[in-house]
C-alpha cells in the first residue's frame, strides 16, 4: 500500500522524464537525498523540490509551453529512446503478447508466451538491467546526459563534482531571486 515514502511526479512528458533520469538529477539526488539503512532514498523535499531544472523546462510549466524548444525536443527524444529500449528489454515482444485492458486509458496487459517466457520475464527487472549495465544502456544514458547538459548550456564532459557545483550555484541563484 502507498505510504508517506511514495513519490509521484505528475507529469506525462518525455522532457521531465528525461531530466529526472539523467546523470545530472541522479548526482543531485544521491548528494541531497537521505538513506534507508544502507541504501540511498529519494526524498522529494530534498531532491525534487530543490533540484534546479534547466531554465524554461521546469515542472511548473506545462509541457505545451516548451514544445517548440529544441532543448526539450532533444531531451524528449533521448528520454523516449531510453524508455523504449528498457521496455523492450523488460518485455521482449517474442516473450509477451499485449492484450488491451478493458478499462479505457489503462495500459495494455502483458501476458507471457508460455512457461519458459514467464520464468525468464521474472528475471527481467530494472535492478537486474542496471546491475548488468549492457553497452546499449550506457549509450542511451550518454545521449540523454548530453541532451540535459546542453539544456543547461554546459559541456557534456563535466566531472561529477563540477556538475554538483554548478547545480548548487544555480540553486542558490534561484533561491536568491525568490527572496527579492
Amino acid at each position: 500500500l502507498p505510504d508517506k515514502n511514495l513519490v509521484v511526479i505528475l507529469r506525462d512528458d518525455d522532457v521531465t522524464f528525461g531530466i529526472l533520469q539523467s546523470k545530472v538529477h541522479q548526482l543531485w539526488s544521491l548528494k541531497l537525498g537521505t538513506s534507508l539503512e544502507d541504501r540511498p532514498r529519494y526524498t522529494s523535499s530534498t531532491t525534487f523540490r530543490t533540484f534546479p531544472f534547466p531554465e524554461g523546462l521546469t515542472p511548473n510549466i506545462p509541457a505545451r509551453k516548451y514544445e517548440t524548444d529544441p532543448r526539450a525536443h532533444r531531451i524528449a527524444s533521448a528520454g523516449k529512446a531510453l524508455n523504449e529500449q528498457r521496455e523492450n528489454w523488460l518485455n521482449p515482444p517474442e516473450w509477451v503478447r499485449r492484450e488491451p485492458e478493458i478499462v479505457p486509458g489503462y495500459p495494455d496487459r502483458l501476458i507471457a508466451r508460455g512457461d519458459k517466457a514467464e520464468a525468464e520475464l521474472k528475471k527481467r527487472t530494472l535492478t537486474n538491467l542496471y546491475n548488468e549495465r549492457p553497452h546499449w544502456l550506457d549509450l542511451a544514458h550518454k545521449a540523454l546526459d548530453e541532451a540535459v547538459a546542453a539544456a543547461y548550456g554546459w559541456p557534456a564532459d563535466l566531472s561529477d563534482d563540477e556538475i554538483l557545483s554548478r547545480l548548487l550555484a544555480l540553486n542558490r541563484q534561484r533561491a536568491a531571486k525568490q527572496e527579492e
